[in-house]
């Protein structure tokens, strides 16, 4: 069984629950006026909430991908996500620097956890 939920875009799910694992949709900030570690607290924020509507929290995370729009911000960004991180249940993880859709956007995140 696949369980969709919904997003304010019309053209994806914020998360998708199949198989005993819950794919979150890369997130971004809402406040682009931000800086990366505000921008990251955001999207953090977002992520608790999605995973709670999906019956789940951040300890069940497994994997992380993270776009930052400038590499130099790495560690603002990993600052933000080790404060928010569950030291006893740390996810694989990957970085990168990528060109965002948004220009305000400074950092993006996608992760996958089990169900």
């Amino acid at each position: 069984m696949i369980k969709r939920h919904t997003s304010q875009f019309n053209f994806l799910s914020k998360a998708v629950v199949a198989n005993g694992m819950v794919y979150l949709s890369g997130m971004t900030s809402k406040d682009g006026s931000s800086d990366v570690t505000g921008q990251t607290a955001d999207v953090l924020a977002q992520i608790d909430a999605a995973l709670a509507e999906c019956g789940v929290d951040k300890s069940r995370i497994v994997v992380a991908n993270i776009w930052l729009k400038d590499v130099s911000d790495f560690a603002e960004m990993n600052a933000a996500w080790l404060a928010w991180a569950d030291a006893d249940a740390l996810p694989a993880r990957a970085c990168v620097e990528a060109p965002l859709v948004r220009d305000e956007a400074l950092v993006e995140i996608m992760v996958q956890a089990l169900a």
